[in-house]
């Protein structure tokens, strides 16, 4: 049996602890916290969960944990309305540059694009014959 939880289908050969993290919005902290509560064996395998164990865990994630599709629409809409109201983090947004104060001079080549070359920088000397 496949067990799905927020609209995700939970890998079954995976610890619990660990496939509970395929959740957006749930690491391996929360995870555990989650487990703790309920009374679960993070070593449990998902494959072999119980029926009722999977039932307490899609009630628990569902019911008191903000995870998926409302996470994304909150984040989307919390950087939206950065970018609306011109802030410098909205601004690096809409640049698709870093925005937590990383350096870009060197570094954040993911970020900024490939390796840039200067006009001349390249240049080998010439072999001189004479």
């Amino acid at each position: 049996m496949a067990l799905r939880i927020a609209g995700v289908t939970i890998p079954n050969h995976k610890r619990l602890e660990v496939a509970l993290t395929y959740i957006y919005g749930i690491g391996l902290f929360r995870s555990q916290k989650i487990l703790e509560k309920l009374n679960i064996n993070p070593d449990t395998r998902v494959k072999d969960i119980s029926e009722d164990d999977g039932n307490k865990l899609r009630t628990e994630i569902e019911k008191t944990h903000k995870v998926e599709g409302d996470l994304r629409r909150d984040v989307a809409s919390n950087v939206k309305r950065l970018k609306e109201i011109n802030s410098y983090r909205g601004l690096r947004h809409t640049k698709n540059l870093t925005v937590r104060g990383q350096r870009t001079k060197t570094n954040s080549r993911t970020v900024r694009g490939g390796k840039r070359v200067t006009v001349g920088g390249n240049k080998k000397p010439t072999a001189q014959t004479t």
